[in-house]
């Protein structure tokens, strides 16, 4: 049996009796957070650390150790928080200084860190964690002098530790010494042959200081045994491998390193590139849209597929995507260049002459040479460029940037990674590490059934459903929940049957309002919306005042519109298609406001009309929706998560990792992969 269903159960226990003894139950709970912490089960972790909390907010211990979860999550913002908050109850708890400092330096604030780690080490002085967690933060700061002379000083005090030498021999290849980085790095090595920064350091050093790719590849090969499941390895391999002729090999590396990471956009892309070099465009295509799904703007993305599409003969598609790139890069000749072939293609011979003359104006103020003509990016080796078609002339000579700017293999800048205490790279427990499909959490829905779940509250209360519940009119109990699992073939008989019930029942004695209520959410249960949206309709016509009524119709409403939007048939198409989906999210959203105008105290009604209006993409609605569902349920995390969804597609990075910290710590377990995705 797992650790976590055994504690889970444990506090169950506790929690029936925490009130009665609270000062036992207390330590007893925070006791099993600690055990949960220690296993690795961080999202667990943080729910006992919760209910500390909430018993006794004065305690320092649940937020630092609540910290110390959130920072193995990746939650740099929350942790720091939580550290912030245990030394204010408690100026002499020296590990958070340290945890705070972690937090702040990998959140991009080595400035506080250092604060930190100083005030730590009044009590500590020659603790080496913090002193080397110090001469990391100066080196990113650019004292990289400093940095070199608190890494000595580190090896004075420890001369057996390897990271030591590490740091300072990246500290001494930024002042430009590659002999003394080199010597620190073979240091490193005799103390420690499987130091694994080491290999990727004197890879670094072998491709930019000698272009020794063959060298590179050898020590990239060890890191790579070292630490088998780290993507960006993969990635600068295939670079290696590509630029030694094995491009089977660099294939080989960008799939496995997306088996890896699915979502890597670095392996999407330069996958993409080696497809279109052999041609293979059906498969570079679908690599370049996964990678614009991801970030619409990619502008190499974009420019990639457009040659594609060229390619391939899609002339409007590729005029499409090399004007969004024109737009952004307007002192470009060759995307004119390009634009106009297109324009030539489809017949289109005034714009295609237009653009031709805007080209070559372009190209003749372009020159070898100038600052204009030098690429932005910074990457480790040479370029690998391709130019988009068969130009000749100005074409050719001017289209040499454009290649290098979007045409090149991208590596990932920097895989030695120094991070030690309170950062654990395994993968057990890391929930951010996850591949999960991003996208707002779900309504809550009515329903006989429910998931259960570990780590948040999986029914909400809803008081018309207790109430309903109490009166045993139903032949089952409702739940309100946004987990409903499949039913099986003998839970569907049931149904069916009580369907059947109601059928009779109906036909035989005067209806009740419940009774059609009733038959409703059996129809939900077994999938049959229509049906269940015309009982609701018969139950609002009996009693105009049921609150529930509403959220019935809304479900089975909601139901039919997504069988629509995603199963169209041929006469579901189109311009008419696309009026009767808005005026079904229409419907659907009154009945929700119906439904708050009877309850206006309604924290779920008020987030499935969240969720409704940013269908719409009324995301302003959206947001103060879900910020009502909080001011009456401040636990409720889904809401937390969906509103700091929309902070991040409006580009408000703060609001957005804030509200995704909280539903994290109230168990929303997809807002640690989400945060790590937008910190990276």
């Amino acid at each position: 049996m797992r650790v976590t269903r055994y504690i889970s159960a444990i506090v169950v226990a506790l929690g029936c009796y925490l009130g009665a003894n609270a000062q036992v139950n207390t330590e007893q709970v925070l006791r099993i957070g600690q055990n949960a912490l220690y296993f690795e089960d961080y999202m667990l972790s943080i729910q006992y650390f919760n209910q500390v909390i909430d018993s006794k907010p004065y305690m320092a211990q649940p937020y630092f150790l609540r910290s110390i979860a959130k920072l193995n999550l990746e939650d740099y913002r929350g942790a720091e928080a939580d550290a912030s908050r245990a030394i204010e109850l408690n100026p002499f708890l020296t590990d958070a200084y340290e945890v705070r400092g972690v937090a702040r330096q990998n959140s991009g604030r080595p400035r506080m860190a250092i604060d930190d780690y100083t005030e730590a080490l009044k009590l500590l002085p020659r603790n080496r964690q913090l002193l080397f967690n110090r001469a990391l933060a100066y080196a990113e700061i650019g004292q990289n002098a400093t940095a070199d002379s608190a890494f000595t000083e580190i090896i004075r005090y420890y001369p057996r530790f390897d990271n030591a030498y590490l740091g300072r021999a990246r500290a001494a290849l930024t002042l430009g010494d590659t002999v003394r980085a080199k010597e620190d790095i073979d240091k490193a090595l005799d103390i420690n042959r499987n130091a694994l920064n080491a290999y990727i350091l004197r890879a670094d050093i072998a491709i930019n200081s000698q272009g020794d790719y063959a060298a590179a590849l050898e020590d990239i090969d060890q890191a790579i045994r070292l630490q088998p499941r780290a993507a960006g390895l993969y990635i600068n391999r295939a670079f290696l491998r590509y630029k030694t002729d094995s491009y089977n090999g660099a294939m080989a590396d960008y799939d496995y390193a997306l088996t890896l990471e699915p979502y890597n956009m670095a392996a999407l892309f330069n996958r993409g590139l080696l497809l279109m070099e052999v041609s293979a465009y059906d498969l570079a295509l679908d690599d370049f849209n996964r990678v614009l799904d991801l970030d619409p703007d990619d502008m190499r993305a974009l420019y990639n597929r457009a040659v594609v599409h060229m390619h391939k003969g899609n002339d409007k598609a590729a005029i499409a995507d090399i004007t969004r790139v024109a737009e952004a890069y307007p002192e470009l000749p060759s995307t004119y260049f390009m634009r106009a072939g297109l324009y030539k293609n489809m017949g289109q011979l005034a714009k295609a002459e237009a653009d031709y003359k805007h080209a070559q104006a372009l190209a003749k103020a372009l020159r070898p040479g100038d600052e204009t003509d030098k690429p932005t990016d910074s990457h480790a080796g040479d370029d690998y460029a391709r130019t988009p078609g068969n130009e000749t002339g100005d074409e050719a000579e001017n289209n040499d940037f454009t290649s290098r700017r979007f045409a090149q293999l991208i590596t990932v800048d920097d895989n030695a990674d120094f991070r030690e205490e309170y950062n654990n790279t395994a993968i057990r427990g890391r929930v951010q590490d996850r591949n999960l499909n991003i996208e707002i959490e779900p309504p809550m829905l009515l329903s006989f059934y429910s998931s259960p779940s570990e780590l948040q509250q999986n029914t909400y209360y809803v008081r018309e459903v207790d109430d309903l519940n109490a009166t045993r009119s139903l032949r089952f109990a409702l739940v309100v929940t946004n987990r409903v699992p499949t039913i099986d073939e003998t839970q569907a008989a049931k149904h069916f049957q009580s369907i059947d019930y109601y059928n009779s029942y109906i036909s035989t004695h005067r209806p009740r309002p419940v009774d059609y209520l009733g038959r409703a959410l059996d129809f939900l249960t077994v999938r049959d919306y229509q049906n269940a949206e015309k009982d609701a309709n018969r139950t609002i016509e009996m009693a105009p005042d049921l609150a529930l009524a509403y959220m019935v119709r809304a479900q089975a409403r909601h139901g039919k519109y997504l069988l629509d939007r995603d199963n169209p048939g041929e006469n579901s198409k189109g311009v008419a298609n696309i009026a009767l989906g808005r005026k079904a999210l229409d419907e659907i959203a009154e009945d929700y406001r119906k439904l708050l105008e009877l309850s206006p105290r309604t924290p779920v009604a008020w987030y499935n009309l969240g969720n409704i209006l940013f269908e719409q993409e009324d995301f302003v609605g959206a947001t103060d929706a879900y910020s009502r569902t909080i001011e009456l349920k401040p636990d409720f995390g889904e809401a937390y998560y969906n509103r700091g969804f929309i902070a991040l597609r409006s580009g408000d990075r703060t609001k957005g990792i804030a509200d995704l910290s909280k539903a994290g710590e109230l168990g929303i377990v997809p807002a640690y992969n989400l945060i790590k995705r937008i910190s990276n």
